[in-house]
Formats: structure tokens, sequence, C-alpha cells
């Protein structure tokens, strides 16, 4: 086996979901992360930790939600109890096909998401950790030969975390001091507010309030929403590619919106329920080891010089105690890419110009 792939368990179990003796984890492992599975599993046992192991597949939920009949029960009590009585769930995906719900019908996606909403949640009350294998299938993806795609992936993983997180904490310290955050590139002018907010160093461990590896970015919640913005970054949403979604706010409302491709499925989001229309996220790239666009959710929204911002719910790190913030049962992110003409003010003053913060060699003031 792979030594990356010891050391990439390692940093999961240690450093991001912070395992110890005893701890109950749920492990779900994609069909094509079984590698990973095995040397994730070896390092809970030599942790003494308890485990249930679960498959993920995105062949078996199309199947299935292609046989239902769209009338889901609410919040199933086996699935709720597992996650209710878990300290950490680990998620290891890699999937061979990223667009196979693509013909899953979206009412129903819509309808699984919906009655699910209280299991999601206690999922997310856990000590949650989301992560990747490489597969020759993402890498086909990212338009990559396998074993540069795999040194891609173990670059942006396997990292300097720390030193990541004390860099990452000074736009933190201007986020948490800011009442206003405004960015404009080519098709792009959005304001959006943020006072009282409390923004998250993300650096791939849950004891900085951070559920990805790889991470690398700062994120907040903002409260209010207006002007325009335009999501160059292609991805995959709900198994459509979707490119240059331009979405127009007011008063912190979705109030038009347009695709060149998938605007059935921005549609299919925005009309999820009450809060599917308002921001739940921001979040600003940071992650230098992620330099390409790869069509994988993970990696493009930590890269350098990009901006994500996530239709739907808000993550309660970001609010204060007490506070509900915009509660939906999606949250889906889109990409902007910041490394052009190109600026991140917050309270009117440039933290960012063209990609580049004025901490950062190059930066022009």
């Amino acid at each position: 086996m792979d030594p990356r792939i010891h050391d990439h368990a390692a940093t999961l179990v240690d450093w991001s979901a912070r395992i110890g003796a005893g701890d109950d984890v749920v492990l779900v492992v994609s069909e094509t992360a079984h590698d990973l599975g095995v040397a994730v599993a070896e390092q809970l046992g030599e942790r003494n930790a308890n485990v249930v192991t679960l498959y993920a597949s995105a062949e078996l939920e199309r199947a299935y939600l292609r046989a239902h009949d769209g009338e889901f029960d609410e919040d199933p009590q086996f699935e709720l109890a597992l996650y209710e009585h878990a300290d950490s769930v680990l998620f290891l995906g890699g999937g061979p096909n990223s667009s196979e719900t693509a013909d899953v019908p979206g009412e129903k996606r819509q309808g699984q998401s919906t009655a699910k909403q209280g299991v999601r949640e206690a999922r997310m009350d856990t000590d949650w950790v989301s992560t990747v294998h490489p597969t020759r299938a993402m890498a086909q993806e990212a338009g990559m030969s396998y074993e540069a795609y795999q040194s891609f992936v173990y670059d942006a993983i396997l990292r300097d975390w720390e030193a990541l997180a004390e860099e990452m904490a000074q736009l933190k310290e201007v986020l948490d001091a800011g009442s206003k955050v405004r960015i404009r590139n080519e098709g792009t002018d959005l304001t959006m507010f943020i006072d009282g907010r409390t923004a998250v160093n993300s650096a791939a461990s849950v004891a900085y309030d951070s559920h990805n590896l790889p991470s690398g970015e700062v994120f907040t919640a903002p409260y209010d929403t207006a002007g325009y913005v335009t999501f160059d970054v292609p991805q995959t949403v709900h198994g459509t590619r979707v490119r240059d979604v331009k979405l127009t706010f007011k008063d912190g409302v979705v109030v038009d919106f347009e695709a060149a491709q998938g605007q059935t499925v921005i549609e299919e989001i925005l009309e999820t329920d009450g809060g599917s229309r308002q921001l739940g996220e921001l979040g600003i790239g940071m992650n230098r080891g992620i330099d390409r666009v790869t069509n994988n959710l993970l990696f493009d929204e930590k890269m350098g010089g990009t901006v994500h911002l996530a239709l739907g719910r808000a993550y309660d790190a970001n609010l204060p105690e007490g506070e509900t913030g915009n509660e939906s049962a999606v949250h889906v992110d889109l990409i902007t890419d910041m490394r052009g003409e190109s600026t991140l003010e917050v309270d009117d003053e440039v933290v960012q110009r063209n990609g580049t913060f004025r901490w950062e060699d190059g930066f022009e003031a």
C-alpha cells in the first residue's frame, strides 16, 4: 500500500478528528476508498476506538431513489439513533462516477433531503470529518494522469496545518472585526453583511470547527446580501454539470438567476424551501497547495484566490450563542475565481486584490 495512504489516515484520525480511546466512530467508506478505509480502520483500532462501518455508493443511492415512490419517512429512528450516539463520523469519499445520480428526479432528491433534515443535524452535531481517496475517475475529471493526481491530492492533504492555521488567523481577525464584505470581479459586485458573526479558521481539524480534509479556508455566515455574483468555476452539482451561474440578491434573497449550463438543477436548489434562496456561507479559499480546478468541491472551494458562497443552511459555529442562522435542507457551494481583475474588501478596505492577500508577496496596494 502507498505509504501516503497511511499518512493520510493518521492525519485524519489524529489531527482532523482527534479520535481517542473509547470514542464511538461511524466510518462511512465509498466504493472506491477501500484502501483508505483499511488504513483508517487500523488507526482506529490502534487508538482503541469503537467503530461502525457503512458502505456509501452513488449507484446504490441512484437505484434506491429511482425506485422509491417519493414519500419518505421523516427522520427514520434507526438512522437518527446511530448519529445521536456517535462521537465522530468519518466520510471517505471517492466514487467512480460524479454524474451517477444525474437522472434521479429532482423532487425525489428534495424530498429525501427535507425528510432527513433531523438526521443531518444529528450527524453534523458530531465531530465529523470528510475526506477523499484519490481515484482514477477523479483524476480523469481533473484532466490529469492518475500519478499526477495522487501527488496533487497528497500535496493538499499532507501539509503543515499548524502553519496554515497561523496564516489564516489573519483573515479570521479581519472578518471578526468587520461589518460588511464586498467582492468584485468580472460579472460580480456583491455586498454581504457579517457584523456579529464569528469566522471559522478552517484548518482541517475539529479543534478549529473545521470538518474537511483537505481544508484551507476561512468562512463566515452573512445575514444580509445585496448585488449580483457570477460563479465562473465549473462544477458538478447533484450529478449535473453547472457553469457560469449568475445570482442576483435583494434584501438577502435571490430574486433572479441564470446559468449557461445546469439551470434546471440550480432552480431545484432554489425552490427547496424557505431558506434555500439565502446565503448560509461566505468562504474564502487559502490553500495554496490546491492550484487548479479539478471538479471536486472538496478541493476547488479551498483553492487560494477563490471565493465560494453557499445557498442554504448556515453553520452554528459562525453564529452568536442562542442565535439561529439561515435554516434549510440544502447547503450548496458555488465558486467564483478572484485571480483575475478583482477585489475583496472588508469595511471598504482591500484585503485581497487579484487573488493575493495584503500580507502576501506580490500584493498591489
